[in-house]
């Protein structure tokens, strides 16, 4: 039996809104403290200290980015928001994306040189002010949820993850985190882990759906009726 304050998906499968909310406030969290320390980064540089910014990047902001990439990516799969079925997701999706591998090869490296030789350069805060930018349209987007959705969204609603996926989405990044701090480098290991079981548990549940008869099938007629004249 299902406890109260329980829901049940497509598949039949239990599980709390508790921990759909606490993976929301973990994502929401997680990404207002990756855009404030992606402004932070645009102040520092410009006041002239390029090694305190080049600080904040490799010990909180790369975890922080992390986190709210993650939990992302699990709420879009774990619930009915989807990937693709709203424009809005889609475009934070591709967002977080393009933010995280511009960030890897492109800003984390010109923030090393900028430490190392004590320079800025206008194009260092141009792209730290543009990835701020992008993260303060993506809150906006959270807030908003503008355009419809998309053309090739499915009919039906994607099954709700059970519990432990949710559990599992929550500690996942907290451990990476404090594995990255102690190693001094940003390893989504058990993140990626619990986001691959993840998209295990969506394709198996797409199957089932695929193999299940449809429930609106047709009423069979009795032999013995006439068309009306």
């Amino acid at each position: 039996m299902c406890r109260r304050g329980c829901s049940t998906s497509l598949e039949g499968v239990k599980t709390s809104p508790r921990w759909r909310q606490a993976v929301v406030w973990l994502h929401v969290v997680s990404s207002v403290a990756w855009m404030s320390q992606a402004l932070a980064l645009v102040v520092l540089m410009a006041s002239g200290a390029p090694t305190m910014a080049e600080r904040l990047d490799s010990v909180l902001l790369a975890p922080m980015a992390n986190v709210s990439a993650f939990t992302g990516l699990l709420l879009a799969g774990a619930t009915a928001w989807g990937y693709f079925r709203h424009w809005w997701v889609l475009t934070k999706f591709a967002l977080t994306l393009v933010q995280l591998y511009a960030g890897i090869f492109l800003l984390s490296p010109a923030l090393h040189r900028a430490a190392d030789t004590q320079t800025v350069a206008g194009l260092q805060i141009a792209g730290a002010s543009l990835m701020a930018s992008a993260l303060a349209f993506q809150a906006w987007l959270s807030i908003a949820k503008p355009w419809r959705k998309t053309p090739w969204s499915p009919a039906a609603k994607p099954p709700t993850a059970p519990t432990w996926v949710f559990i599992a989405g929550i500690g996942a990044p907290v451990v990476d985190v404090a594995a990255g701090l102690a190693l001094g480098y940003p390893l989504p290991a058990l993140s990626l882990v619990t986001l691959i079981v993840l998209l295990g548990f969506e394709r198996r549940g797409r199957r089932r759906r695929a193999q299940r008869p449809s429930a609106r099938s047709p009423r069979s007629v009795p032999a013995n009726s006439s068309p009306a004249s």
